[in-house]
């Protein structure tokens, strides 16, 4: 079976409960569609999970690319020379990433010793663009944000590591006939005109799947794409 989760954004307890609720076998794939670290208390604990799960597929969110600059960062000996190698884009882009939950990553970051750094960053180095999938005759196209700039004679290609991460899908429109496409990103929440807001929304061959865990209101969400069954966890209290 294959399965998708996104944004877990640190929330550990609630990512080990999905698991147990879908029973994930050596012979299943799940799927992340990025926003593994920040905001929630074990963003690192949770990489680190991923990382000794042979059978997941992590695919980059915007806060994986912004976590990338920073822990690099920290995790270069602070000398009068690298602190001099601050750019003004490499400095917008530690704020930026500040103001967006980093506290957690950071702290769970530094306690560790400087080989385990290093495993961690090449980790998150790996992680793919996108992934296309034929499941049971059906095309999928999984991706952390959307397609931005979306235009019907674009091919996957042709979008740009922005458009795919960070500029969110548009839900009004179907991208394509034939493929379902996959998301996170976007909590259901906010998406106009969802009836169930805070669970998985399907529509226009649209699947949204962040269903905003670590909102008062949001949970952790997974889907199987064979059989469409939805798993959900508890709230973080």
């Amino acid at each position: 079976m294959n399965y998708v989760i996104s944004d877990i954004h640190g929330y550990y307890n609630q990512f080990v409960e999905i698991l147990d609720l879908i029973k994930l076998k050596d012979t299943d794939t799940l799927y992340v569609l990025g926003d593994v670290v920040d905001r929630g208390p074990n963003p690192i604990k949770t990489l680190l999970k991923l990382m000794e799960m042979s059978n997941v597929v992590c695919i980059v969110g915007n806060h994986e690319l912004m976590a990338l600059d920073g822990l690099r960062f920290f995790n270069t000996e602070i000398t009068t020379t690298s602190v001099d190698s601050i750019d003004v884009e490499l400095l917008g882009n530690l704020i930026d990433w500040q103001r967006n939950g980093s506290a957690s990553t950071i702290e769970e970051f530094k306690s560790l010793d400087q080989e385990l750094r290093n495993e961690i960053l090449n980790f998150i180095v790996d992680f793919s663009m996108y992934e296309e999938l034929i499941i049971n005759g059906q095309k999928y196209l999984l991706v952390h944000a959307g397609l931005g700039e979306y235009s019907p004679q674009k091919t996957i290609e042709d979008y740009s590591l922005k458009n795919l991460v960070w500029d969110r899908a548009n839900y009004n429109i179907q991208y394509f006939e034939d493929t379902i496409v996959v998301t996170g990103h976007t909590p259901t929440q906010f998406i106009e005109g969802n009836q169930n807001p805070g669970r998985i929304y399907k529509n226009l061959n649209h699947i949204a799947i962040d269903c905003g865990c670590g909102m008062p209101d949001g949970r952790l969400a997974a889907i199987c794409l064979e059989t469409g069954e939805e798993f959900y966890s508890s709230k973080y209290i």
